[in-house]
């Protein structure tokens, strides 16, 4: 009914990598070329549905529960859901993807250095971690387990904002989205 293929497309990577600032720009493009699309994030879900977790790993494994049943839920009404969340952990992004079929799921890793995460800070949110003033930040006493197989790995220190997004959109979307 809305002309496209439904999918979620999982942006994963350390605070300050870039995911954000890459899923606004795909949803940008997505939009423009008439496609229905919705972005999720750890904003617009912490200040609603997930306000009552916090960041210990429990919580971090219940906010990515969440995120991904709305995501599925939102892929089943025919959208491109555009999640992008730290999603620290291996096991919690392998249950995100078996709520999908296996072309609705696509996890972008977007793999960003930690010192260049950090230099990116632009709330503070490193320095604070390393003064031990907000725990369990991932990268600094939180672990972040690296994804074994993403369907693409992009690279925001040696490539532009643009340069990612087509080749989110080349290599990841389907020859019919936008053509």
């Amino acid at each position: 009914m809305k002309q496209q293929q439904p999918r979620c497309i999982w942006f994963t990577g350390l605070s300050g990598s870039g995911k954000s600032t890459l899923a606004n720009m795909l949803e940008k493009r997505l939009c423009e070329r008439g496609l229905h699309t919705y972005l999720l994030d750890g904003d617009n879900l912490r200040h609603g549905l997930n306000r009552d977790l916090g960041f210990t790993e429990a919580d971090r494994v219940e906010n990515i529960r969440r995120v991904a049943e709305v995501a599925k839920l939102m892929v089943d009404a025919g959208l491109i859901v555009l999640a992008s969340f730290i999603s620290p952990f291996q096991a919690e992004r392998q249950m995100a993807r078996r709520l999908f079929d296996v072309t609705e799921f696509v996890e972008v890793f977007v793999d960003t250095p930690l010192s260049e995460c950090e230099r990116r800070d632009v709330k503070g949110l490193y320095a604070k971690a390393r003064r031990g003033e907000l725990k369990n930040f991932t990268g600094i006493d939180s672990v972040y387990e690296r994804p074994e197989h993403p369907e693409l790995v992009v690279d925001t220190c040696d490539h532009s904002v643009e340069y990612c997004v087509e080749q989110i959109i080349n290599t990841l979307l389907p020859a019919d989205v936008g053509q």
